[in-house]
């Protein structure tokens, strides 16, 4: 097995803390990274205090996109990337510069702006954004990285 890169090793990482999510829709999990440490990491699940899916079921919401197509989300998480963040917040932790790793789903366009005012600079996740992410990541100079993609740095140090 040959050592992997730090962008690898944090992907799997993300893995790791969205294995702990409570909404079985998807398990998704976020490590936010700054010179090559881990500042803080989320997965999606229900606020602190609350029910969480696996004990009362999810909260479903139809959302009408733009090209007249539905999809169905659970509303009763908060997304991984916002659960990093306010951990983050919550203790104090410094982001700005940072990478976020998010495994599965790239951010939402709301998760994208969070991640844009945290100072957050690089995002990498393993599936492609929604148009309206992508748009604003590139306004805000973020950069934004397609696990897989050959933009992935391949860099060991």
């Amino acid at each position: 097995m040959s050592r992997p890169t730090w962008d690898e090793y944090f992907i799997e990482m993300s893995r790791v803390v969205g294995s702990r999510s409570t909404c079985d829709r998807a398990h998704i999990g976020a490590v936010i990274v700054k010179d090559k440490r881990i500042l803080s990491t989320g997965y999606n699940g229900s606020p602190s205090g609350t029910k969480h899916c696996d004990e009362v079921g999810h909260e479903l919401k139809d959302t009408v996109h733009s090209d007249g197509s539905i999809s169905t989300h659970c509303v009763r998480t908060t997304h991984a990337e916002q659960n990093a963040i306010a951990q983050a917040a919550r203790f104090g932790i410094a982001i700005d510069g940072s990478t976020l790793y998010c495994n599965q789903l790239a951010p939402c366009y709301i998760c994208a702006k969070i991640i844009i005012n945290s100072g957050i600079i690089r995002v990498v996740c393993e599936k492609d954004a929604h148009e309206d992410t992508k748009r604003v990541f590139e306004e805000a100079g973020i950069e934004f990285v397609v696990w897989g993609n050959s933009l992935v740095s391949k860099v060991r140090d």
